[in-house]
């Protein structure tokens, strides 16, 4: 209970229901006495008010948008800001459950920081479009120990299986990693993903759903290459080349 309001009625449900003085329940819940006994000498409870908390027990699943279309400006006058205002001092608002994301891929070690070249690779996507509109998409691996951006395969279009090949180019050339780090995407926990790493002692190191800031470095790469080269003039048709984009 943040509101005065929704206080003042906390205070007097505890008086009523269990008998407590004003003093004792104005200290639990808290608000000061002189502000619960303030009345105010504008009466809150008017036409405009009971039609509002009236329209929104009747379509408990609307907005005060949609309930503020529903009423008779005509009659009652009331603003969009107005009809908000008053199904929040009744708690009317509508609360949407949000759907929890599932983590979907399962850790073999957990690295929080790279002590040696190769200790822990970063990879991620990276989504853009070219300049006719097509969808572009671009595979970064980076080295969190030496900070350096070992691979970017940019296409039309990257599956799990061009992952892999990604990976084991990287691998002929680079030497293996101990650990990946990436986020729960569909390309990274797909079954062909981690039974490769698995076949080859390679431990995965998943982040939790919607927490960007557990993979900082493959982050700081990404935005790094967005801002230098994907917002400038690479995504004409002639730089196309250069990106090793595969239509």
């Amino acid at each position: 209970m943040v509101s005065v309001p929704e206080r003042r009625r906390a205070v007097t449900h505890l008086r009523a229901a269990y008998s407590v003085s004003e003093r004792r329940a104005c200290t639990v819940i808290p608000i000061s006495r002189t502000t619960y006994r303030h009345s105010g000498t504008r009466s809150v409870v008017d036409e405009t008010y009971t039609e509002v908390v009236r329209l929104s027990n009747q379509y408990p699943y609307w907005g005060y948008r949609k309930i503020f279309d529903l009423m008779d400006q005509d009659r009652f006058g009331v603003g969009r800001e107005g009809v908000r205002l008053i199904r929040r001092r009744e708690g009317l608002q509508v609360v949407r459950k949000r759907r929890k994301k599932r983590l979907l891929g399962r850790s073999t070690q957990w690295i929080h920081r790279a002590s040696h070249p190769n200790h822990v690779w970063s990879y991620d996507f990276v989504h853009d479009q070219t300049i006719d509109g097509k969808r572009l998409r671009c595979l970064t691996i980076v080295d969190e120990f030496t900070r350096e951006g070992l691979a970017i395969r940019c296409a039309r279009s990257l599956t799990a299986s061009d992952v892999v090949r990604v990976l084991e180019e990287l691998i002929g050339r680079c030497g293996k990693p101990q650990c990946i780090r990436s986020d729960n995407g569909p390309e990274f926990v797909a079954e062909a993903v981690k039974s490769w790493l698995s076949e080859r002692s390679i431990g995965t190191h998943y982040i939790d759903p919607g927490s960007p800031w557990q993979n900082p470095y493959g982050e700081s790469f990404n935005s790094i290459f967005r801002t230098t080269c994907l917002k400038g003039s690479y995504k004409h048709a002639g730089a196309i080349v250069d990106l090793r984009i595969t239509r």
